[in-house]
């Protein structure tokens, strides 16, 4: 810092500075800091935004925040991908203090004998000013600084015109004794980084036919797998993941259900990456070839679906790598590679990496490998088991990746605990998985998306009802309303979501004794009767679109630290809601927790959380069923598991109460109740201002 004035505890900075904070283009970024000066004379205080492209953007004035706190307050607006640098400034503002002292002496009735010095000094700021504001309000500053200097007009008529100027030179400030706090950066990514829609299916099961008594399995392929497409996109999805689409390792192979000894017909885990066909790089014949691949990228595309792999850095025994780089993988006392495990969990099937052994050997293939799907046209990633790898190998990779193209998006597959699921977000993963599965009461959820708004300057997160791995008990025993339940929290709470195939279906059979699904896809080929399912009502794929539909027509929704909670009377209920002052785009959720009972409760709204004030009514519109509510801070709300878990509702704000603009602060330590009547031309403002009947089935 150099200059005057402190300048302190700015935010957002991560880590002390070591890493970026995170936003996307388009995203309504926070910047506060605090500052302050000895003495009564005014400050002012300003960030000056550098974008990638090496250009300044027009600086954005800060705003006082709560009174005798000094903290100040901007919120900016990035429009480019890529690497922004940020300064705070804070400067002597002798416009305000000239302003704050006149008004003062004339309200205690000093005359111009007495004000001679300060309407001098007066006229020498506008005259410094004349420079600074826009060409066509020079002559209005001109002329404001000539009636300071005549002495024989009227002491109003003198001040006024000075004090009208207030607005213009809040945005055109004379800037004395400026202090440049230090640089801090800001990542910004493309906005599919913060709001996306993830569904996750297996190519290989989509048009793949179970093995018979007389005829062995056959698997999906690529173009199989294009028929699934519409359904994926009607739902309202955006981004399509695929587990990995490398060879399978056939040493060690797992059977179905995670058997150790696979059978004949037994397609074993995609986990398991590697076999004489091929790595990282290549593509399993099974599926089809890699023109197969860039094909289905292409369908993937003009059906609005961006197509996401796995990185998943590990090796069955028979990769390439094995044999090539066993200098790659660790060593046991009898000279055998160490197989994966997390005790009691044993993955004999997966040799992980040893990133101490050859660093540089290892960084290099992976970037390689990298940059060839993204060459293929893969910008998303979704990495699997990223807290099993070396944290500076992360930050390295995720930024070269992004030297060749800024745009690729790296989700973390990360269940384990909160500093480092953090941590990886701080080093750049662009979204993060959460614990958002194991938080199945309002308490719990409430808490836990409240410290996850807290992270938002670093951490995405991503909920996920289920996955492969995860079938929790709740869904195991909630029935149909359950999913629904969850489906509304997920996609409603967070920017971003996903689910798994099957999740539609109500799939809910787990194997015994664990918390994932019997019959796992990860083990075997999962064809499923999509079109049957819904013609018999047993989908809950509409639902699904609709949540999607709301999510993609409500800007509000597209956002995080937006995310506020309400009160409401019955711990089974949680409310909260999601408001975007620049569309006035207002959305109030209701979610019942309990997927077997009736729930009453009423609210009480943060009614200025909403952009209202505490006495206003104004009309929601349910867009799950339709319906209409007349609404006011409280209100009593009823919800059926089995017709209507969650109310969901878009604000109408009433024709003759149109949305009240956001009053700019007011300047530090000015005042002018006081002003004569006779100065009322002239006072110194403030700082400028659908039902549905799906069964459980198994």
């Amino acid at each position: 810092m150099t200059g005057r004035f402190p300048i302190e505890d700015v935010s957002p900075v991560v880590a002390c500075g070591r890493y970026p904070a995170k936003a996307v283009v388009g995203e309504i970024v926070p910047v506060s800091a605090r500052a302050y000066r000895e003495g009564h004379d005014a400050l002012g205080c300003n960030v000056v935004w550098l974008g990638p492209d090496g250009v300044a953007r027009p600086f954005t004035r800060m705003r006082p925040g709560e009174p005798g706190q000094d903290r100040w307050h901007a919120t900016i607006r990035p429009d480019a991908v890529g690497d922004w640098v940020f300064t705070v400034e804070a400067f002597q503002d002798p416009y305000l203090t000239w302003q704050n002292a006149v008004t003062k002496k004339v309200a205690a009735g000093q005359g111009p004998a007495e004000l001679a010095n300060d309407l001098a000094e007066g006229a020498r700021v506008l005259e410094a000013a004349l420079e600074l504001v826009p060409a066509g309000d020079r002559d209005q500053v001109r002329a404001a600084a000539k009636a300071l200097r005549e002495d024989d007009l009227p002491l109003p008529t003198r001040v006024a015109p000075a004090l009208d100027l207030a607005p213009l030179l809040w945005d055109h400030p004379v800037r004395e004794l400026v202090t440049t706090g230090e640089e801090h950066r800001l990542w910004v990514d493309r906005p599919r980084a913060l709001f996306s829609a993830w569904y996750e299916f297996f190519p290989r099961s989509e048009g793949a036919i179970p093995a018979t008594v007389d005829k062995p399995a056959r698997s999906g392929t690529f173009l199989t797998a294009l028929d699934r497409l519409p359904g994926v996109a009607a739902m309202g999805f955006d981004v399509l993941y695929l587990p990995p689409i490398h060879p399978i390792g056939r040493v060690n192979r797992k059977g179905r259900n995670n058997s150790l000894t696979a059978g004949p017909d037994d397609v074993g885990s995609p986990w398991a990456i590697g076999a004489a066909e091929g790595g990282h790089d290549a593509i399993h014949p099974d599926l089809g070839t890699p023109e197969d691949f860039r094909d289905f990228i292409a369908a993937a595309a003009e059906q609005g679906l961006e197509v996401a792999m796995d990185l998943a850095l590990q090796c069955a025994p028979d990769h390439p790598w094995v044999t090539e780089h066993p200098e790659w993988f660790t060593t046991r006392a009898d000279g055998s590679i160490a197989y994966a495990e997390n005790p009691p969990k044993k993955y004999q099937d997966i040799y992980p990496l040893n990133f101490d052994n050859d660093p540089d050997g290892i960084r290099a293939e992976v970037l390689r490998v990298v940059l060839h799907w993204v060459g293929e046209g893969i910008r998303i990633f979704r990495v699997d088991n990223p807290h099993t790898k070396p944290f500076d190998f992360w930050h390295w990779l995720i930024a070269e990746v992004k030297k060749v193209d800024p745009d690729v998006l790296f989700l973390a597959e990360a269940f384990t605990r909160p500093a480092i699921m953090h941590g990886l977000g701080k080093v750049g993963f662009t979204q993060s998985y959460t614990y958002f599965t194991w938080r199945t009461s309002a308490a719990e959820m409430r808490a836990y998306c409240e410290e996850l708004v807290a992270a938002a300057d670093y951490m995405r997160p991503n909920f996920w009802p289920n996955t492969p791995d995860i079938l929790h008990e709740s869904l195991q025993h909630g029935g149909p309303p359950m999913f629904k339940i969850r489906a509304v929290l997920a996609a409603l709470l967070s920017p971003s979501w996903g689910m798994y195939a099957g999740y539609e279906l109500f799939e809910h059979v787990a194997r015994p004794g664990a918390e994932e699904y019997l019959d796992n896809e990860k083990y075997e080929l999962r064809p499923r009767d999509w079109a049957g399912a819904q013609a018999q009502g047993r989908s809950l794929a509409p639902f699904v679109a609709t949540l999607n539909r709301v999510r993609r027509d409500n800007p509000a929704l597209h956002q995080l630290r937006n995310l506020r909670f309400h009160d409401i009377d019955n711990p089974a209920l949680l409310c909260w809601s999601k408001h975007d002052p620049d569309t006035d785009n207002t959305v109030i959720v209701v979610c019942s927790f309990d997927s077997h009972t009736v729930q009453w409760g009423n609210t009480t709204l943060d009614m200025p959380a909403l952009g209202f004030d505490w006495h206003e009514r104004f009309t929601v519109r349910d867009e799950l069923t339709g319906a209409s509510y007349d609404w006011g801070q409280r209100n009593p709300v009823r919800l059926d598991p089995y017709l209507q878990p969650a109310h969901v509702l878009t604000v109408r704000r009433p024709a003759a109460a149109p949305a009240p603009q956001p009053a700019a602060p007011a300047a530090p330590e000015l005042t002018v109740e006081d002003v004569p009547a006779e100065l009322s031309g002239g006072t110194a403002p403030t700082a400028p201002a659908a039902k549905d009947d799906a069964r459980w089935t198994s």
